[in-house]
């Protein structure tokens, strides 16, 4: 299978999404309030600026300081936005993941719906690796306790999805396992290991999984 996927995650987007089911996307940090329309564009240009400093110098000199300086605000404004830096890499996190979530669940197939399960389940991958990738730093600096990890919500929302899609392939076994079994493949930390410290392409990954699940699934 060859499913095409986004090489870049996609834009965030401009409104609050939800499944095809209807049930609102899980943010990482939780469902936040409604804003007024004025603190959303606040917040939007904040991120936009962590953004682009995280880019250009990496997660680990990204500072409130920093970004209030790259959005033009004073500093108090990015502390009583966020809390703390904790607290940004967290908004940070969450910025991606909406727009990563609405992808796969009511994007285009073959991410999205209108596609056979197999080939969602192989983009899914795919566009899950390049996302990691993208944002590597910042999930590994944002991951919480082994304790916690597991069920934190945005990782049970792709849980869900793999399952889901395992059972409408008509995988065989115990689909539960087996899900859990695919997630591990896209867990951040091994990506890290792959790609930093033994130097695997990208592009070896994505064929790596595309292999897994046509060995699970077919």
């Amino acid at each position: 299978m060859n499913p095409s996927a986004p090489s870049q995650p996609p834009p965030p987007p401009a409104s609050p999404s939800a499944d095809v089911a209807g049930r609102p996307l899980l943010p990482m940090a939780g469902q936040a309030p409604p804003m007024r329309a004025d603190a959303v564009r606040n917040r939007a240009r904040l991120l936009e600026a962590a953004v682009r400093l995280v880019a250009e110098q990496g997660v680990e000199k990204l500072t409130m300081e920093a970004v209030a300086c790259a959005a033009s605000v004073g500093k108090g404004t990015v502390f009583r936005r966020f809390g703390d830096r904790t607290g940004l890499l967290q908004a940070l996190l969450d910025h991606s993941e909406q727009a990563y979530q609405q992808a796969f669940l009511t994007g285009p197939p073959p991410l999205g719906p209108g596609a056979p399960a197999a080939e969602r389940l192989a983009a899914f991958g795919v566009t899950t690796l390049r996302q990691m990738v993208a944002y590597l730093d910042l999930y590994l600096a944002g991951d919480p306790p082994a304790g916690r990890r597991l069920a934190m919500a945005p990782r049970q929302v792709r849980l869900t999805h793999i399952t889901m899609l395992l059972r409408e392939a008509r995988a065989e076994g115990d689909v539960e396992l087996l899900a859990e079994t695919l997630m591990g493949y896209l867990e951040p930390a091994l990506i890290h290991h792959l790609t930093r410290q033994r130097g695997m392409a990208l592009e070896r990954l994505e064929a790596g999984w595309r292999d897994l699940v046509a060995r699970t699934v077919d």
